[in-house]
């Protein structure tokens, strides 16, 4: 051990430590947890950012022996969540504190500029944040920040608009109001699952396969489990014999249950072979490779086109089993089974047919789609590839767990707390009252902590051994052993008339599922459910067929099948516009569905059984399109001054949901505590997107009360009530509206009690700022404080309280349009995004300012998407770039140069306070509208995502 004297903060601290210790772990050891760990000491996403001697570095990429004599800042340094510096209150203001696992570190940087510059230029912001990455907000609003911060620096308050403002009559609600966990977040305190590791705790690591596709003959375990330290190590020989599926989603779930914990067929590269629990992380490695495994190496598949092939590989070759809807034929189609697969159940039919590769499938048609391509003048049919994706959350998958007073209790960072506490119920065999998942801060999810892809098994070791547990995904594990954008190819066939109407339309969906049925008929079903109601066409036609395969788990992400269905559907409208010699806007424009439309096509999209059939209500798709047409000046051609340059244009038709009508269900209650303060308990699961801040509006709108006279309390299944959780764009709407109805209650039985304390009639009585009671009849008041003390007395009636329950049969669809201009280089292939408006109708936008920063978050996500990332496979199905630096991801400089988000103002009829959801529909418009913009500039259609040089180049004939 080594001692070195630093200043940490202000503070002197006297350090012994290792050699090989980086800065980071000693400051953590110290107690500076803000200075987190994104990229496993890669020196990437900036999360471990520091001012050491006045200077930003990576903390990680220090040792701890540096420090000797330095004067350190960390997070910490600018304030807490009480006394905020000027800059952390303006990120919150700004929208940009969202999942905020890395906004510490930003903040710090930019009080750290803006120390040194007094009006810092565009490029100097980018410059000082060129080494954070934003996934959740984007980059747009960290420069209003800076601007916002300036100007109360000189003024004392802001001058800037920071995000229009929606409905008059309201005080709170439509109204930038800031998030309620924003200051907490922004200063780097204790708020994510790491946060609340004890000491004392045990750590696990996972054995995985090197193998894409192969049967454990056997392993050996003796060596490992006598090693010092080692608790248990658990095989799939002495696991839970229960099959499940780790897909957050509705029970009975539309996927098949086609795993174990542990299996012994391992079916891609990275599958779990072993869970090593030890006392410290360092023992548990040592254990990792004392493991001997001995495999036999089967033949792996990795394409759908390789899955489809006669006498493919099966990756599930097992027993299948219906809990209802079984086939007559099922004994004799188990005969081929092979006991070393396992089983795949399903919960009812999904039209699987694993002998086959299929996963599941799913038809349906409205009209008739072959009477609609002959009546047509023009007919294109062309088929569209997409790559596989990495979610890349800041915060990686982890999960704390631990046995308190004989209950398992788990800290987990997920979008599903309930469906996590029915999956670990399932696998520990266990009742649900015996577990308690308590939801923390979630540094990033984007649809993959949905999936339930650590919880399961830290859970299941917590447990049997009855020790506490703390285990965290490393960045290479993120990538090749969680959830991930199914690749599909889409095959449209689009019939058309010359007056531009659209006369049939045919989706042929092949998806690829990976090695598990994760989401397996509705990530693909999405393709088409959430693009095919956007055109007036009475004769539609969908297949969808998802292949079992063996590349790395695929699963839910942001979006869920809607960009890749957008993506083939508006670029075959464009082609299809092509050869008719008409506007592509024009055609979008006599296509577009509008209010009162019945989208018969529904019908045949359920989850596992018939859709609602329902109108199109509040829309603002007309809005959007005529709005971004005028700021993109479309029609009008512009020329580049470079002759390697060319400049085109592109837009796509985009919608989504919000929630799941007929399947979600959320829940909330309330009270008012006895000082007139008020709490409310959302079963929702607030994933940084501003749902706790929701909830809070729900109240203070209703009571006349500011956000800070209200606590929210969401996510732990022993204290709140059931919801069905944050996923398809259901937070807004379904949890929002739960927590509206619960204010809604209690300011109905609060204004009984009232009555009854001030001997008046409720309907004279109405309530007011600054949170009383007000008689219009008498003028008597009465504030909620003695309200409360007095019906908590002795002969009082009781704490007032509040519940309310949201569900519905009704589609509240968010529309939008986006429309990109692009620079095109013939000589290289490269693409510069030079503008990127991005227009979308929320219904009633409740936070708007952070509404903002996910349309530019999920846009430049999608941007990335379409223009660079992909999970690369070598031939042996090993992720070849499973680093964030290798990978490629988008950072501030790779911003379009000009981009705008637009909030479209509709109100809705039916989610609260006129609301719908606005984040995932985002990220659905940029694939389409580039390809369409690249089209216009070099005249070539890209076919297949990501859009790279090297293809451009291949299609312009130049490689």
């Amino acid at each position: 051990m080594n001692k070195i004297v630093c200043t940490v903060n202000g503070k002197k601290h006297t350090v012994s430590c290792k050699q090989s210790e980086s800065l980071r772990e000693m400051l953590v050891r110290l107690g500076y947890t803000s200075v987190r760990d994104s990229d496993d000491k890669e020196g990437f996403a900036g999360s471990d950012t520091v001012i050491f001697n006045d200077v930003p570095v990576y903390a990680n990429l220090m040792l701890a022996l540096q420090a000797e004599g330095a004067e350190i800042k960390t997070a910490e340094s600018m304030g807490t969540s009480r006394s905020l510096n000027v800059i952390q209150q303006a990120m919150i203001d700004a929208g940009v504190v969202q999942s905020a696992y890395n906004a510490p570190a930003a903040a710090l940087l930019l009080t750290w500029l803006l120390e040194h510059e007094s009006n810092p230029t565009k490029e100097q912001i980018n410059q000082v944040l060129s080494g954070i990455f934003i996934r959740d907000a984007g980059y747009e609003h960290y420069y209003l920040a800076v601007k916002l911060a300036l100007e109360r620096m000189k003024d004392g308050k802001y001058k800037s608009e920071i995000s229009p403002s929606f409905r008059d009559e309201l005080t709170y609600v439509g109204k930038p109001k800031g998030k309620v966990d924003g200051p907490q977040l922004v200063a780097g305190e204790a708020s994510f699952v790491e946060d609340r590791v004890l000491p004392g705790y045990h750590s696990m690591v996972i054995l995985r396969s090197p193998y894409a596709h192969a049967y454990i003959k056997k392993i050996d375990t003796k060596k490992a489990l006598a090693m010092e330290g080692v608790v248990t190590i658990i095989t799939h020989e002495n696991c839970p014999d229960v099959f499940y599926m780790q897909a957050g989603q509705g029970n009975p779930e539309p996927s098949p249950h086609d795993r174990r914990l542990l299996n012994r067929k391992v079916r891609h590269v990275g599958d779990r072979v072993a869970a090593i629990v030890a006392e410290t992380y360092e023992q548990a490695v040592a254990a990792r490779s004392a493991i001997k495994v001995e495999y036999e190496v089967l033949k792996p598949v990795f394409t759908v086109e390789e899955a489809m092939e006669e006498g493919a590989p099966r990756v599930h070759n097992g027993v299948a089993e219906y809990r209802s809807g079984a086939p007559e034929n099922l004994e004799e189609y188990n005969k081929e089974a092979d006991p070393r697969d396992g089983k795949v159940v399903y919960q009812f039919p999904l039209h699987g047919d694993i002998r086959r590769n299929i996963a599941s499938a799913a038809h349906g048609q409205i009209g008739d789609v072959e009477k609609g391509f002959k009546e047509a003048d023009a007919v294109v049919e062309r088929t569209y590839q997409t790559s596989q994706i990495q979610c890349t959350p800041l915060e990686p998958h982890l999960a704390y767990a631990r046995i308190d007073g004989g209950r398992l209790v788990i800290n987990a960072s997920t979008q599903v707390p309930y469906h996590v506490r029915r999956i670990v119920s399932w696998v520990c065999q266990i009742p649900e009252n015996k577990i308690r998942i308590i939801k923390e801060r979630v540094g990033g999810g984007y649809g993959s902590k949905q999936d339930i892809l650590v919880e399961d098994l830290v859970g299941y070791a917590t447990w049997v051994t009855g020790k506490p547990i703390y285990y965290r995904n490393t960045r290479e594990e993120e990538f090749i052993a969680n959830s991930t954008r199914h690749p599909m190819r889409m095959t449209v066939k689009m019939g058309g008339k010359k007056d531009g109407t659209i006369t049939a339309v045919y989706m042929d969906v092949r998806a690829n599922t990976g090695p598990y049925g994760n989401h397996c008929l509705t990530v693909p079903m999405n393709a088409c459910s959430k693009t095919l109601p956007l055109l007036k066409c009475d004769n539609m036609k969908f297949d969808v067929i998802t292949y079992y395969t063996n590349i790395p788990p695929t699963g839910a992400y942001q979006g869920y099948g809607a960009p890749k269905g957008t993506y083939s559907l508006m670029t075959c409208m464009a082609e299809l516009a092509e050869k008719l010699g008409i506007d592509y806007y024009d055609m979008a424009m006599k296509n577009k569905v509008e209010p009162g439309y019945m989208l018969e096509i529904l019908k045949g999209l359920g989850e596992g059984r018939e859709g609602n059939v329902v109108p199109v209500g509040s829309c603002g798709l007309e809005q959007a399109l005529t709005q971004g047409a005028k700021m993109i000046e479309w029609g009008k051609k512009v020329e580049s001054k470079d002759p390697d340059w060319r400049i085109g244009k592109g837009f796509a038709m985009i919608q989504q949901g919000s929630g799941l009508p007929g399947l979600d269900h959320s829940n909330a209650w309330a009270k008012l505590l006895t000082d007139g303060t008020f709490q409310i308990f959302s079963g929702g699961a607030d994933l940084g997107t501003g749902l706790d801040t929701i909830s809070a509006k729900m109240i203070s709108e209703a009571f006349c009360v500011p956000l800070d006279r209200v606590t929210v309390t969401s996510g732990d299944t022993d204290s709140c009530t059931f919801d069905t959780g944050a996923y398809a764009s259901s937070g807004t709407y379904f949890s929002g509206g739960a927590s509206y109805k619960a204010a809604q209650d209690l300011k109905k039985n609060l204004l009984d009690e009232a009555a009854y304390q001030m001997g008046e009639k409720a309907e004279d009585l109405i309530l007011r700022s600054p949170g009383e009671v007000y008689s219009t009849k008498s003028g008597k008041t009465l504030d909620y404080a003695k309200l409360s003390h007095d019906a908590l007395t002795g002969t009082g009636r009781g704490q007032v309280m509040g519940k309310g329950s949201f569900t519905t049969n009704h589609n509240s669809i968010p529309y939008g349009a986006h429309f990109v201009q692009v620079a095109v280089n013939v000589r290289t292939g490269q693409v510069k995004v030079q503008k990127y408006y991005a227009l979308q109708d929320a219904g009633t936008p409740i936070n708007p300012e952070l509404a903002l920063c996910q349309m530019y978050g999920a846009a430049l996500k999608s941007v990335g998407h379409s223009l660079y990332e992909q999970m690369l496979l070598d031939e042996n199905g090993v992720c070849i770039n499973a680093k964030l630096s290798e990978y490629g991801v988008p950072m501030i400089d790779e911003q379009p140069e000009d981009f705008k988000a637009v909030l479209i103002d509709i109100n809705d009829e039916v989610g609260p306070y006129g609301a719908k959801s606005i984040s995932e529909i985002a990220t659905n418009g940029a694939a389409p509208a580039l390809a369409i913009a690249i089209h216009d500039a070099v005249g070539v259609w890209m076919r297949s995502w990501p859009f790279s040089p090297e293809k451009i180049l291949k299609e312009l004939g130049k490689i």
